[in-house]
């Protein structure tokens, strides 16, 4: 396939956190502000006057500071956070919007509000308690807490306009960005799909990194030049897979995967887009605000909620991914030491197989991929098993 017109400017865009539109809107007099989770809602960051940033380490290897603040027994993914940081990182940013959810970077950001860590004088950081249940009562404290700790201190501190009107219009941006996604995102459903896992894995990742207004001329490009994209007339993989898992900010990872043959397409994983970029439903007479805090915490597929309903449900949900996006198998990944997705992995590598008759394969990995070569054999084996199953089934259909 011909080279996506601005898959370059994207890459550069991820090289670092504090990037070149980043800089743009700091110039322009707005607030970066920091955030690690999906519960943190990024529309509410994206009000007038400032612009959410997801936190990443692109690239960090050895998080040896860190290790010495969190020791060697927490998840790489928030060390290599807090090692970013300690060299200095992070300093573009004037609020760290923390969650209460995820225990090491919730202990990441403890850190930053502790320890004097960012260089900024414009820097607070706050934490959001997120509840463990979606029922009514958890969406009233959900809302109270993004009213108290959210909306209330970025008016307090930084002057920003929270009314419903400024909410509305950060909703419609939202949405504007959720729609593009969804739609470039789409064509990995094809039979022939005109973009790699790999492609949409950097774009996805430029929307949770870079001022809304300012990537979304981009975003309408590529919707448009994918329109009219061609596919290879001979495909480079072999079997499609959905990829699943915990946080995974790092496209090499899917580059990894795809180079051995197996195409992603669909991403289910922190960072993600599924689920991650739903358009926010504002009902007649509801306020923004609830309508905000409803979705986030109905949408959202993390392991951290337990009923046996939930639990259940998501594995449907994976079931769903896979018969949707026509994939083969499946791929869940958590990062090593990751208390919930360790549980939610294992039970994915026993469900999705016994249940709904799915192949999957079980990678414990670390937040950066130092150990490429043993990941490459275990994909190489499983896209293997899976082409062999295939093989099986076919003769069968035939006798």
């Amino acid at each position: 396939m011909r080279d996506l017109k601005h898959l370059i400017f994207f890459e550069n865009l991820l090289q670092e956190a504090n990037n070149d539109l980043v800089k743009q809107a700091r110039s322009e007099g707005r607030y970066a502000l920091g955030y690690t989770c999906y519960f943190m809602p990024e529309v509410l960051l994206d009000l007038p006057g400032c612009f959410s940033v997801r936190l990443r380490a692109p690239r960090c290897m050895s998080p040896e500071m860190a290790t010495y603040y969190m020791s060697n027994r927490t998840c790489h993914y928030g060390r290599s956070l807090m090692e970013r940081a300690l060299e200095g990182g992070f300093n573009f940013i004037d609020a760290q919007m923390a969650t209460e959810t995820c225990t090491v970077t919730c202990r990441f950001q403890e850190h930053l509000k502790q320890m004097d860590i960012i260089q900024n004088p414009n820097f607070f950081c706050e934490f959001t308690d997120v509840p463990f249940k979606k029922n009514e009562n958890s969406m009233v404290h959900y809302r109270k807490q993004l009213q108290a700790h959210v909306l209330g201190p970025l008016h307090e501190k930084f002057g920003v306009d929270v009314s419903d009107e400024a909410l509305l219009a950060a909703i419609a941006q939202h949405n504007e960005v959720c729609r593009l996604i969804t739609e470039i995102g789409s064509y990995r459903k094809l039979d022939r799909p005109t973009i790699t896992g790999y492609e949409f894995h950097v774009i996805q990742l430029v929307t949770l990194t870079c001022p809304k207004d300012l990537i979304l001329p981009y975003l309408r490009e590529t919707a448009e030049e994918l329109k009219t994209r061609e596919p290879d007339l001979r495909p480079g993989y072999r079997i499609r897979v959905v990829l699943a898992g915990a946080e995974n900010d790092d496209p090499d990872f899917t580059k990894l995967i795809e180079s051995c043959g197996a195409l992603v397409v669909a991403d289910r994983y922190c960072y993600g887009s599924l689920p991650g970029r739903e358009p926010i439903t504002v009902q007649e007479g509801q306020s923004p605000l609830d309508a905000i805090a409803r979705h986030y915490l109905e949408t959202s597929m993390c392991p951290r909620f337990m009923p046996q309903g939930e639990m259940r449900g998501r594995k449907k949900y994976l079931a769903d991914l896979v018969r949707e996006y026509k994939a083969d198998g499946l791929i869940v990944a958590s990062n090593k030491f990751c208390e919930y997705w360790s549980y939610e992995r294992t039970m994915d590598a026993l469900i999705l197989p016994r249940d709904f008759g799915i192949p999957t394969c079980s990678i414990e990995k670390e937040y950066i991929n130092s150990a490429s070569g043993q990941l490459r054999t275990r994909f190489q084996a499983f896209i293997e098993s899976v082409e062999i199953k295939k093989l099986q089934k076919n003769r069968e259909g035939a006798q």
